[in-house]
């Protein structure tokens, strides 16, 4: 079990950090908190090995980024910053302490960026991502220009970090090495507690506990926002307003503070009404679909109405959400195939993305690329997650993306696809990166959708398969239609 320690960082301040360098710069997480301290002025630079998309962002703020790792790369730094993906040996993170340097987990970095800011905290196994974006953009339109860092880029803001001039700071909140315990909220939302993690809580009683301690963290002047759909965060609430601790709830259910009523999801977008403590709030619509999302956007809606927020601002914010890189992100349609990118990898995320794209497919078929992440989610969670991809009509499997573990006999993308409720025709393990797009141009014909799901490097697929498809189409062997979205 990870039994993960972070020293305290006290009074720490961003501006007390000196020159800060990230190992594994090009990750969202890290990438983000780059960002933060760039715009925030302060000296960065990082290492990567892989071109990601999110460092040519980071060159032009100013940052200094070594396509290495090397000890000479921590010349003239005075923190170095890694993330919980960095195994302890690693040459800069070995150098840094070696030479003294102020070493420090990125969610202790992060929490440094947060002093002397109301921190709204966005905690839960699933919907992190795209409950901080929401959240983040109704403070921005209501004029309040909050700093932020997510796990994902808004598409209309195009960047998933900012430093703001105004007093909150909107963030995701990890719980799976038990950094979250680090933050000290004004507000907490919490969105659900699904197993997972169990390598570092043992089982879900321990889960369930961290995140009742997480809430616990919040300041007595702030409050707690929690799911009343879901049992863990439900019981939590209970527990936490037993305590006297001010808890708002949000869901279908009848005792809700905020209660969602008529829901209806279509490929067009998402509606529902909404009360809250027996107020009409009226209407909310999303310009993108999917239920799952409209327990989302009610945390942001209650989080906002409870700070003040104007309902005609939050109304119009929703309106206008235009969803977020790697949630449901459509990357185009060359041949009349749409392909969409998705970072869902657990499976009641990948099953609530998949029913969604189901709609979004109509009468085509609806082929899944899945890497899956972990090699302990995927042995522990097989039976779940091949159910989840039973949904989809063609399924191709790659192997298990787990930096730093090692597979056993049996386990991994063999035995994932061998447990997929579909015909062998339909399904099939792919173990080579570059055989899946000429696959995906054999399977795939027009009006289908494909989608790219699960571990961070398959969403640099999306592209390749465009190309591919798009290369078919003027061969002569696919529909004349080849239209990449904007970006």
């Amino acid at each position: 079990m990870n039994t993960a320690q972070f020293s305290p960082v006290g009074t720490l301040a961003a501006e007390d950090l000196g020159t800060v360098h990230l190992i594994g710069v090009g990750g969202v997480g890290m990438s983000g908190l780059a960002r933060l301290l760039l715009t925030r002025g302060i000296r960065v630079s990082g290492s990567e090995l892989r071109e990601w998309p999110a460092l040519a962002g980071l060159r032009a703020l100013g940052g200094t980024i070594h396509m290495s790792h090397a000890a000479t790369n921590l010349d003239g730094v005075d923190t170095v910053v890694y993330s919980t993906a960095i195994p302890q040996d690693h040459l800069e993170l070995v150098t840094a302490r070696e030479r003294g340097l102020r070493v420090l987990h990125r969610s202790e970095a992060l929490a440094a960026a947060m002093t002397g800011r109301r921190t709204i905290a966005v905690a839960g196994t699933h919907g992190k991502t795209t409950t901080t974006s929401m959240a983040t953009l109704i403070l921005q339109r209501a004029g309040l220009d909050p700093s932020f860092v997510i796990g994902g880029e808004i598409s209309e803001v195009g960047s998933n970090a900012h430093h703001g001039s105004g007093e909150y700071f909107v963030a995701e909140a990890d719980e799976s090495d038990r950094s979250f315990l680090l933050y000290r909220p004004f507000v907490s939302i919490i969105t659900n507690i699904d197993e997972d993690h169990l390598n570092t809580y043992g089982d879900y009683a321990g889960l369930e506990t961290a995140f009742a301690d997480f809430a616990r963290l919040t300041d007595p002047e702030g409050f707690v926002v929690t799911c009343a759909d879901d049992p863990g965060t439900r019981r939590m609430a209970e527990a936490l307003r037993a305590e006297g601790r001010t808890v708002y709830t949000y869901g279908t259910a009848s005792d809700a503070d905020l209660r969602l009523t008529d829901l209806v999801s279509s490929a067009a977008g998402l509606r529902y009404r909404a009360t809250l403590e027996g107020e009409s709030l009226g209407e909310i619509r999303l310009p993108v679909p999917g239920s799952h999302l409209g327990l989302n956007s009610a945390a942001a809606v209650l989080t906002a109405r409870k700070l003040g927020i104007g309902l005609d601002c939050v109304v119009s914010s929703l309106a206008a959400f235009p969803g977020v890189r790697r949630r449901f992100e459509r990357k185009g349609v060359v041949a009349g195939v749409q392909v969409y990118d998705e970072y869902a990898y657990h499976p009641t995320s990948m099953t609530a993305s998949l029913k969604t794209l189901r709609e979004v497919a109509g009468g085509g078929r609806l082929i899944v690329v899945f890497q899956p992440y972990r090699v302990y989610r995927t042995r522990d969670l097989q039976a779940e997650l091949a159910t989840a991809l039973a949904i989809a009509d063609e399924v191709l499997v790659l192997e298990v993306f787990g930096p730093g573990e090692v597979r056993a006999p049996g386990e991994g993308g063999v035995a994932l696809t061998d447990a997929i409720a579909l015909p062998p025709e339909h399904k099939m393990f792919v173990p080579s990166w570059e055989d899946v797009p000429a696959e995906v141009v054999r399977r795939a014909a027009q009006g289908d959708v494909v989608v790219t799901m699960g571990a961070p490097p398959i969403s640099l697929m999306g592209d390749e398969l465009l190309a591919a498809l798009a290369g078919r189409s003027a061969d002569g062997t696919g529909p004349d239609v080849a239209t990449p979205d904007a970006e």
